[in-house]
């Protein structure tokens, strides 16, 4: 927020850091996240720009590669860009959440329509990736780890796609969260405690998932590849909502952290979080619950 050429230097340097520790890319999408919701498109667009020449600079003195450096950032930082003007723009995370989710959904469709082999190339990766474990791990029956990288090799695409979403939200939460605590203390608490689907959208994710059920292979495995995207709009309306209900109990202070770390300990919860999200699309939990709390 001091000016543009601090913003360049936390975003480009921080990405080029990323390749080391993937997770330092949350932070440097959200810093252009942040120019660009508080000082609008155009200063966001500005500081991508110069941040993606800052990045092939750097990555051209560190790696010897100016085209890397550029596409990496271009990839991080125009999505969060995008969805960052919608949320400017609209004012509500959730609607700023389906725009991501539907950013993925193009991605899933662009990648099936650009590979001719989606399940051959991810069935090569999967085996080099589980070599050096078969290696030092003599006793895995080989069988079993060719068979589920077969079942996974179908689903890998929507994997991908959905771990990139999640990159994007949360570089937009913490860009959101550095926003209200700089210009409106408690605003972002506010925003993702009311987070809930649109039933209309609820609804055209259940005819996807039915026309998987439906159709041949080919469309099927594409149509599930794009649900697994419903992991990730479901489950933040289905974590905002079980916060709102742990923020209401006595012990609060212990539930709602004890809520987050289960998740995290804890991956199959997630689908209990995401049928919540689902429910609440059509019921509005939240209003009957709290309210029937407090009558």
């Amino acid at each position: 927020m001091k000016g543009r050429m601090q913003a360049m230097m936390v975003a480009s340097s921080l990405a080029l850091l990323s390749l080391l520790f993937p997770p330092v890319s949350i932070v440097s999408s959200a810093s252009v996240a942040l120019v660009t919701l508080r000082r609008g498109g155009y200063e966001g667009l500005y500081v991508l720009i110069f941040s993606c020449l800052s990045a092939a600079v750097l990555g051209f003195f560190l790696f010897a590669n100016v085209q890397f450096a550029l596409l990496y950032g271009l990839v991080l930082w125009l999505p969060v860009w995008l969805i960052s003007i919608v949320l400017r723009e609209g004012k509500h995370l959730s609607v700023a959440i389906q725009i991501a989710v539907i950013l993925g959904m193009v991605g899933v469709l662009a990648f099936y329509l650009l590979v001719t082999e989606p399940v051959v190339m991810w069935q090569s990766l999967l085996n080099v990736m589980v070599k050096p474990m078969l290696a030092s791990n003599p006793d895995v029956s080989i069988d079993e780890v060719n068979q589920s990288i077969k079942v996974f090799s179908h689903f890998m695409t929507g994997v991908i796609a959905a771990a990139s979403v999640y990159g994007m939200l949360f570089g937009l939460f913490l860009a959101r969260w550095w926003q209200a605590v700089l210009y409106n203390p408690g605003g972002f608490k506010t925003e993702y405690l009311s987070l809930r689907v649109h039933p209309k959208v609820a609804l055209a994710s259940l005819f996807i998932v039915a026309i998987a059920l439906l159709t041949p292979s080919s469309v099927a495995e594409i149509c599930w590849n794009i649900s697994i995207l419903f992991i990730v709009l479901y489950g933040l309306s289905g974590m905002a909502v079980l916060h709102s209900i742990f923020l209401e109990v006595k012990t609060k202070r212990f539930a709602v952290p004890f809520l987050y770390v289960t998740i995290v300990l804890v991956p199959h919860v997630i689908a209990i979080v995401v049928i919540v999200g689902v429910i609440d699309a059509w019921l509005d939990l939240r209003s009957k619950i709290l309210n029937r709390k407090n009558i």
